[in-house]
């Protein structure tokens, strides 16, 4: 037995235990007049799942595709651009949410041409100079999560049964305001991570 342990074992990559839903966003950096900016989405008003939100470019990752080329593709998709448009910078951070989510998220600049957003996805965009989120803290709300519905969870298993101290958690859970529009949720806590990195990286 040992042999069939090491045999899988021993060069097996590692990944998250459970599943997961992948999703990829791109954070689209445009220049105009030597300023830098963030590109932003307002969701198509008729799309079942949050419309009307603010979003970054993005979506679902396939089964035949990795996460960078979803959000490239996505990014295509849904703002009319072709792939010579789009200059590739590199890899940010990915969010896991204690939803069952994964959401990788990649930095690009848009190298020449016009956003033309498509209306079965996008209702418009706005674009936010990046030089607001360097000076701006977003508002936080710690949102408590955990178990809501106790009924039929096997407290007999458990050593103390109800009354065992169960840890709560919370998520951070950050909203920035922006001439009338609210980026948060998921958006929001990709941004502010990408702004934490550059500031990091700024002072070393």
């Amino acid at each position: 037995m040992i042999n069939k342990v090491e045999q899988i074992f021993s060069n097996r990559d590692s990944k998250a235990i459970g599943k997961f839903k992948k999703s990829a966003v791109m954070i689209l950096l445009m220049e105009e007049a030597g300023e830098l900016s963030i590109v932003f989405e307002v969701r198509a008003h008729k799309l079942r799942n949050q419309p009307g939100d603010v979003c970054l470019p993005g979506g679902k990752v396939e089964p035949d595709e990795n996460p960078k080329e979803t959000s490239i593709r996505e990014t295509m998709e849904e703002l009319s651009l072709k792939r010579d448009q789009i200059a590739d910078i590199g890899d940010m951070d990915y969010f896991i949410s204690p939803y069952g989510d994964i959401m990788y998220a990649f930095v690009s600049k848009l190298k020449y041409g016009e956003i033309k957003p498509n209306e079965d996805e996008v209702h418009h965009v706005f674009k936010v100079p990046l030089k607001f989120f360097l000076e701006n803290e977003p508002l936080l709300y710690k949102m408590e999560i955990g178990p809501v519905n106790q009924e039929g969870f096997p407290f007999h298993l458990v050593n103390g049964g109800k009354n065992y101290k169960f840890r709560k958690g919370y998520l951070d859970e950050y909203f920035y305001e922006y001439e009338g529009y609210i980026i948060w949720g998921f958006t929001a806590q990709i941004i502010k991570s990408f702004i934490e990195v550059l500031q990091k990286n700024s002072h070393t």
